[in-house]
């Protein structure tokens, strides 16, 4: 086994053995009502004549005709039924979206019209942003979370469009799942003084605003109690809109550009904060042990001279030992050098690994939030977020999706690029094998626009056709993003035009 492998299988091993002991086709065409168009095969697209009919109803709701709005409503029934009936003879029974508000969305119709042009094009599902860049979707009046609300607008403190784009949606045949960052709290979380101790931090005393040039992110230390609590309350508000699901994203660090996009250094982890350190240094199981961790904190490696002043310190005690750590056998009678080189390496995957086990701790901490309440959840990655780099790096993400729960849902953002769909179906591939099968619902996210190639991307058609055609297990697919989608519409919603 080479010594990449090695340190991948001794990673996982550690972080399992860390895990039990912190607490922090058918193209088929289908009879319908002689109201409305048969829906378009497996992407269940409503005909021009349809969405046509529905926005001009729409608009002359909003001039105040009854008999207008009654006739809305009945084509809003009619759609959902349809587009129910054709998502269930296809192959593709979820077509989402992912989707973010403006404040100027909270104008008269405007949510009507988002849904409206969603449902045209067949989706059934929206993946809607309720927490990003450090703002919430939540009425002013009824945010007691630490972040703002997006909607801040005078005379609109209680305007509540989370929870009005649910019952709308769900009149539609719409799921709507409330997706939300995770570690990354936004730039104004920085800005506190009372949540300082929250940030996480390398061993060069860097915060991910100064780490990285994207100055919106700022990434916290998962083990911190303070950043919990604070998360746990935006849930508890999010929850009491009861969306479908919960998608959790960015369950990751910080990834760097150039040299910075890998961890080869344990000061280059983000495991610097207060309430990271305690946590790793409680992980020695003896003195040696901790002596060990601290020193390798401390000067960022060891040397042998270190393991002899550890066993002149504590001359009682035998090998150093942390969680996961079997001594070889006779260790302590081995050459120094023997012995140096298998601890220096030991102790290296156990940072990473602890530095991982605060991810996956984080997400088992608001995954059982979610779960009592009955409600979906899932989890935001990319595949390449996990992978090792060089003889002993890693991606700075430390995204360890192949450890995620496995009864929740794996959303990988497969968006490679290529002329062809082979990459795509490559990272599909590594995230199905990871997968457990019959258990693991996986959901590729992908980029792209319909009916055309872009980027070196293929069109969306092409990507879902080869996806099919080589994983048919697959039945749910989103694609990113409805802004990507309605580039136009999305310039007319962020600065209030009709």
């Amino acid at each position: 086994m080479n010594q990449v492998n090695r340190g991948l299988c001794l990673i996982r091993s550690l972080i399992a053995g860390l895990l039990t002991t912190v607490t922090v086709r058918t193209n088929s065409r289908f009879s319908l009502s002689v109201q409305a168009t048969p829906l378009s095969n497996d992407y269940c697209h409503f005909s021009s004549q349809d969405s046509t009919e529905k926005e001009q109803l729409r608009q002359s709701t909003i001039k105040g005709s009854k008999n207008a709005q009654i006739e809305y409503n009945e084509i809003l029934v009619r759609h959902a039924r349809l587009l129910s009936e054709c998502r269930s003879q296809s192959w593709l029974h979820n077509q989402a979206i992912w989707l973010r508000l403006y404040p100027c969305d909270s104008l008269e119709g405007r949510i009507d019209e988002i849904l409206d042009r969603l449902v045209n094009k067949g989706y059934n599902q929206i993946y809607l942003g309720v927490f990003y860049n450090g703002l919430v979707l939540l009425p002013k009046n009824d945010n007691s979370t630490t972040w703002p609300s997006i909607l801040d607008s005078p005379n609109k403190e209680n305007k509540d469009l989370l929870a009005e784009i649910i019952k709308k949606a769900h009149l539609r045949g719409v799921k709507v799942y409330a997706w939300m960052f995770s570690l990354n709290y936004g730039y104004l979380y920085g800005q506190r003084n009372d949540r300082q101790m929250a940030i996480a931090r390398n061993g060069k005393g860097e915060n991910s605003l100064a780490f990285l040039a994207q100055q919106s992110q700022l990434f916290i230390d998962p083990y911190n109690e303070q950043a919990r609590q604070d998360y746990s309350e935006l849930l508890r508000l999010i929850l009491q809109r009861r969306p479908d699901g919960v998608l959790f994203d960015y369950i990751r660090y910080p990834r760097g550009e150039g040299n910075q996009s890998a961890v080869g250094d344990v000061k280059d982890l983000w495991i610097y904060s207060e309430a990271s350190l305690s946590v790793l240094l409680n992980r020695a199981r003896n003195n040696k042990g901790h002596f060990l961790i601290e020193r390798f904190l401390n000067q960022g490696y060891i040397v042998p001279n270190d393991l002899l002043e550890a066993d002149q310190l504590y001359r009682q005690e035998a090998s150093p030992l942390w969680q996961g750590r079997t001594p070889a056998d006779k260790e302590m009678s081995e050459p120094l050098n023997e012995r140096y080189e298998r601890i220096k390496e030991e102790i290296w995957y156990l940072t990473v690994a602890h530095a991982a086990q605060g991810i996956l701790d984080f997400l088992n901490f608001a995954n059982e939030q979610v779960k009592r309440q009955g409600i979906a959840v899932g989890s935001v990655f990319f595949p390449d977020g996990n992978q090792p780099v060089g003889q002993r790096g890693f991606d700075s993400r430390l995204q360890p999706w192949d450890r995620f729960p496995e009864t929740i849902e794996w959303h990988a953002m497969s968006y490679a690029l290529c002329d062809q769909p082979e990459c795509i179906l490559r990272q599909v591939q590594k995230v199905l094998s990871a997968a457990t099968p019959n258990q693991t619902k996986v959901v590729p996210a992908l980029a792209g626009f319909w009916g055309k190639n872009s980027e070196n991307r293929p069109s969306l058609e092409t990507q879902m056709s080869a996806l099919h055609s080589n994983f048919p297990q697959l039945n749910s697919i989103s694609h990113f993003s409805f802004s990507w989608q309605e580039p136009e519409f999305d310039s007319q919603r962020k600065f209030c035009k009709d």
